[in-house]
């Protein structure tokens, strides 16, 4: 490929990105282990966070961490080592579920407990939102309100793309303001890069691990590069852990989970040395004040 396709470092500053979870909350295996049993399974949440954070020190990357509220309140140490580094701290909910499965008054509790817990124990104020597996979908953009009301200034869970479980396809791929009954809210969505008229995803958590490194290279210089736009990198602690415990599930379901992890954290130091990385706040600092209001019909749907 020629380098003409490739961003010079500074030139857009992309965004990367944590969802601070166990291998055993990934949604995959919600039908294995119970939310009741989690206490019983072997954590390696912080020895995975460790590495991350030791990698993005090595490479002078800051990042943005969405924690999980029950992670965040089993290891405040872990939260507060995230904020004393230099990082974004952010929510992920609390219990890790799918808020499409969720009533707005449970949605509104989770997240609620989740950005309470996350702020005590890294003593700043947490402004952004993941949903467990992108879950905000066109049947749950109610949720969007709630996330307004109980005082989140920007969201990253709607995915641009066709998917079985998640993603609005006709959604704004680049960082736009969705206007609610409630007010504004700043959405950041995970990156795609647009094929003729089909939007593809480029930066995170599976698509990462399984496409190869220079297909990933050349989708986020083509989002730098002709549109102008940041990427959002996305990536979960356990992605970097080829020896957790395998887990009862189904052989796609084991491929898509594993697949590709003994080679993440080498791609996440070619990737963070190729492209300039910071936090998702710093990234709307410089993106949001010029976000034009979606007019599109899904951003007003209850």
């Amino acid at each position: 490929m020629s380098n003409r396709f490739f961003a010079p470092i500074g030139r857009v500053r992309n965004a990367i990105s944590v969802d601070v979870e166990d291998y055993f909350h990934a949604s995959a295996f919600d039908r294995v282990v119970p939310r009741s049993a989690w206490d019983d399974y072997e954590s390696r949440v912080v020895p995975n966070t460790h590495r991350l954070l030791d990698l993005f020190d090595e490479q002078r990357v800051k990042g943005t961490f969405f924690v999980l509220g029950w992670v965040a309140k089993k290891f405040p140490e872990l939260v507060r080592e995230i904020a004393t580094r230099g990082h974004e701290l952010a929510s992920h909910g609390y219990h890790h579920q799918l808020v499409y499965m969720l009533t707005p008054a449970q949605f509104r509790d989770d997240i609620r407990r989740a950005k309470g817990v996350i702020e005590q124990a890294g003593g700043v104020r947490v402004r952004g939102y993941r949903a467990p597996s992108f879950s905000i979908v066109r049947t749950s953009l109610w949720a969007l309100d709630v996330l307004i009301e109980e005082g989140h200034t920007y969201d990253a869970s709607i995915f641009p793309i066709h998917h079985d479980r998640y993603g609005i396809a006709d959604a704004p791929r680049a960082v736009h303001v969705i206007q609610r009954a409630s007010g504004s809210i700043v959405e950041v969505p995970a990156s795609t890069v647009r094929i003729g008229a089909m939007n593809y995803p480029i930066a995170g958590g599976g698509y990462f691990r399984l496409f190869p490194y220079a297909a990933t290279k050349w989708g986020i210089a083509r989002v730098n590069n002709r549109e102008g736009e940041p990427v959002v990198l996305y990536i979960h602690p356990w992605e970097v852990d080829p020896d957790q415990p395998k887990l009862e599930a189904s052989r796609a379901t084991q491929l898509r989970h594993h697949v590709g992890m003994a080679g993440t954290l080498d791609k996440l130091r070619q990737i963070t040395t190729d492209f300039a990385f910071g936090p998702i706040a710093d990234v709307l600092d410089t993106r949001a004040r010029n976000a034009v209001p979606s007019t599109a019909r899904w951003a007003h749907a209850k």
